[in-house]
């Protein structure tokens, strides 16, 4: 009869446990979007830690906040105000002209007898044609374009507003959060745990510094060799390098299809197949050597770990899980070192305890 009921509230307790297990994982699948804000929110708290700490050993942690944040938030928006009327100015130039490079690669085509007979079977230069002159008159309906998207628009500025938002309070209040919860520690525990978390900011801001580094130098040579090939925007253009390549492995084949389009255009073949092969040689010298180095010098972790965190990151999570899989790696990796480090000097302090009691114990029998 005991075992009976042992076993029935075996079974009720197994129960129980699916049951809250599945309404806390259908809670998380409800809130998916609120818990990436707030992970968003603490990723740029950690990178805004640094800055912040910075100002405050000349002005109070308020104005402190507020200056690295108005000098983040500016600087970004003073680039898009400066490139943003040039880049639609020459875009509409472009468009404008498309007719007439469109006409070049028909006459490039008809010269080449192999894609002349491409040209007979397929005949995509009559639809290279038909778009180009298309595309001209398409320029007016942008307002319309940008009304449809409008909402979507809204919705990110309020997403963004409140991640912003979201972070401030967290710089603001991390300082604090962390001594009370460190406060209900015992000392040795307290001490890991506040190395660990300075170990972890150290290396999400090194993360975001070298990022940074990485786009710029990626930026950097993109202009250098469009400006050799004679692209109308050349500047712009890079811009667009810079903030594609902030996003892991894909970022940087995305910028090069995108400006592969415009030199379609502007440059044909010459500089699309000279800008086709810069692309390929720069993302796999980035991808293989750059990346993985700058990373394993700021995050200290191993490039091969760096490439499997992204590729797991980028497909489970897409861009996001991309751009947050290093320091992810990263603060994985700093807690499985300190949680080894715990146990190696609790099986120490084991040892030694169980080493000094059969001494201790011989000791004191001899004067017996």
């Amino acid at each position: 009869m005991a075992a009976t009921h042992t076993t029935t509230r075996v079974i009720w307790r197994t129960v129980a446990i699916v049951v809250i297990a599945a309404l806390a994982l259908y809670i998380v699948y409800r809130l998916r979007r609120p818990i990436t804000w707030l992970v968003l929110a603490a990723f740029i708290a950690v990178a805004m830690t640094g800055p912040v700490n910075l100002l405050e050993r000349v002005m109070k942690r308020g104005l402190a906040i507020a200056g690295a944040y108005v000098v983040a938030i500016a600087v970004p928006l003073a680039i898009v105000a400066v490139l943003v009327p040039t880049m639609v100015g020459q875009a509409e130039d472009l468009a404008n002209n498309v007719p007439e490079y469109a006409a070049d690669v028909t006459k490039f085509v008809n010269d080449s007898k192999t894609l002349s007979n491409l040209n007979e079977k397929y005949d995509f230069t009559s639809e290279i044609e038909k778009a180009a002159q298309e595309l001209p008159s398409r320029i007016g309906d942008a307002a319309n374009i940008l009304k449809d998207i409008g909402v979507g628009v809204v919705n990110s500025v309020f997403a963004g507003v409140t991640i912003l938002v979201l972070s401030v309070f967290m710089v603001a209040g991390g300082p604090r959060w962390k001594d009370g919860f460190l406060a209900r520690q015992p000392r040795d525990r307290a001490e890991r745990i506040d190395r660990a978390a300075t170990h972890v900011a150290h290396a999400i801001g090194n993360y975001i510094g070298g990022a940074i580094a990485q786009a710029g130098l990626a930026a950097l040579t993109a202009f250098i060799v469009l400006s050799i090939l004679g692209a109308p925007f050349a500047a712009p253009l890079a811009l667009v390098v810079f903030f594609f390549d902030l996003i892991p492995v894909v970022g940087a084949t995305i910028a090069a299809v995108l400006i592969a389009i415009v030199m379609l255009f502007v440059n044909f073949p010459v500089g699309l197949i000279v800008w086709v092969i810069y692309a390929i040689v720069y993302q796999q010298i980035e991808n293989y050597l750059i990346q993985p180095q700058i990373q394993k010098r700021a995050t200290k972790i191993e490039p091969f770990v760096t490439l499997v965190a992204v590729l797991f990151g980028s497909t489970l999570f897409g861009v996001i899980g991309a751009i947050l899989a290093i320091p992810t790696a990263a603060t994985l990796q700093i807690l499985v070192r300190e949680y080894l480090l715990f146990r190696r000097d609790t099986l120490d302090a084991g040892e030694t305890a169980s080493a000094g009691g059969p001494a201790s114990g011989a000791t004191g029998a001899a004067p017996a």
